[in-house]
């Protein structure tokens, strides 16, 4: 049976909806619902980056609008809905989903001996471990010397804090809590209680599921997709291979050609039902937006590319010189077109969120077609109110009482995003 064929407006709707981007800021944030939402897209990006806000916060703004933070610390904290591990890089990850994190657990030691030697020799794993159990808790600077010293036994800074890396990708601490953003470590049990006790998945059955869960995040995806989405741990490509031709012959991932693209797509089997609908759909995302550059939505941007037209890179390790759109931008999404960028900043002493760039894309700028996934050309009036509303969001949920305007491109739009600024 030949592949099915699919148009690409479909690929990139049905992305849309497994983001949660159908309804852009419109949910209410709940337990349930943020589960939901980093089980479907397969964790929840952390970083350190706080030029606006820290990228996980920026993320469930996206979806969740101005959310009450005191409620997001009890779900992740207290309840443990969600803990810190790996899956893109750092992130949050779903604690329903611990028998897939309990198989790499599981599977490190081995693998980590193999690359860099035995973990209880070549860093003082037992002792930090044992001062944690003695503690209850501890961060990475509670390890340092007294002084400040940076040399010596294994309270050094630097063996330490290797060993605090290996362990909880070991599965053996767990991060309890932050406190100033700095991670306080405890022993697993005592973060999640009875974990140690969930059955792990083996390696093929994580590999085969990695596959599985990011070809749902994502509706349908390339082999570059695939490799570019979930990043951690590495598969080495013949163990991908092995893994996803088993897939494909027991018909739970099936092979597509979509509309404009010579690389090869795939699909869950049970998604084509859901392509079909999506490529029906006219109008798949209601409602404007500004994404963090670490969100799923761009965790292979590539993708996003080939999908929208949308070339974006962070430029805040860009010389300033030749920084194109600014430090640290947006992209701008309305109606499901990524129309432009804001560069933005928090100046959280003076209570002022600072757009300091809006750039919009020359297609849209001009009046033409989106240059890709096309659902129509956006309004734009409607496109600029909606950027003044997301902005008096995002002002709102960062306790900004006042949003500035800084450049605009083209110039000759500045008054009417101004004045979208004021109206919101």
């Amino acid at each position: 049976m030949s592949a099915p064929h699919v148009p690409r407006r479909a690929v990139a709707a049905l992305f849309l909806e497994r983001q949660h981007l159908s309804r852009p800021g419109a949910r209410r944030l709940t337990g349930a619902g943020l589960q939901a939402f980093v089980e479907q897209v397969c964790g929840l990006q952390i970083d350190s980056v706080n030029v606006i806000d820290r990228a996980h916060h920026l993320t469930l703004w996206s979806r969740f609008g101005p959310y009450d933070r005191a409620a997001l610390e009890r779900l992740v904290y207290r309840r443990r809905l969600l803990f810190e591990y790996l899956a893109h890089v750092a992130c949050f990850v779903s604690t329903r989903d611990l028998p897939i994190w309990r198989g790499i657990m599981a599977d490190l030691p081995a693998r980590w001996t193999k690359r860099h030697g035995d973990p209880a020799t070549t860093m003082p794993t037992r002792e930090v471990e044992a001062a944690i159990a003695r503690e209850g808790m501890l961060g990475n600077a509670d390890f340092e010397r007294p002084g400040g010293g940076r040399s010596g036994g294994w309270w050094g800074w630097k063996p330490a804090t290797h060993a605090l890396d290996y362990l909880w990708k070991a599965g053996r601490i767990a991060v309890h809590s932050r406190v100033h953003f700095q991670k306080r470590y405890a022993l697993m049990e005592r973060v999640l209680p009875g974990a140690r006790e969930v059955a792990p998945l083996s390696r093929e059955q994580f590999v085969r599921a990695r596959i599985l869960r990011s070809l749902a995040a994502m509706g349908a995806a390339t082999h570059d997709d695939l490799h570019g989405y979930w990043t951690w741990p590495r598969v080495p490509a013949p163990e991908h291979r092995r893994a996803f031709s088993a897939l494909a012959r027991e018909g739970e991932v099936v092979g597509l050609r979509v509309e404009g693209s010579k690389q090869a797509w795939f699909a869950r089997a049970a998604d084509l039902p859901a392509l079909e609908r999506a490529a029906r759909v006219r109008r798949p995302s209601r409602g404007t937006t500004l994404l963090c550059p670490f969100d799923s939505f761009l965790w292979h941007r590539e993708r996003v590319h080939r999908l929208w037209g949308f070339h974006y890179r962070i430029e805040i390790y860009v010389p300033g010189h030749l920084r194109t759109h600014g430090y640290y931008t947006l992209p701008l999404m309305h109606e499901g077109q990524l129309v432009g960028r804001v560069d933005l900043k928090t100046h959280r002493e003076r209570g002022v969120l600072e757009a300091r760039h809006v750039h919009f894309e020359p297609w849209f700028a001009s009046g033409a077609s989106p240059p890709a996934a096309s659902w129509g050309a956006p309004d734009r009036d409607a496109a600029l109110a909606g950027l003044g509303g997301t902005l008096r969001s995002l002002a709102t949920f960062l306790g900004a009482g006042r949003v500035t305007l800084g450049r605009v491109t083209p110039a000759k739009w500045k008054p009417a995003v101004a004045k979208a600024v004021r109206s919101a």
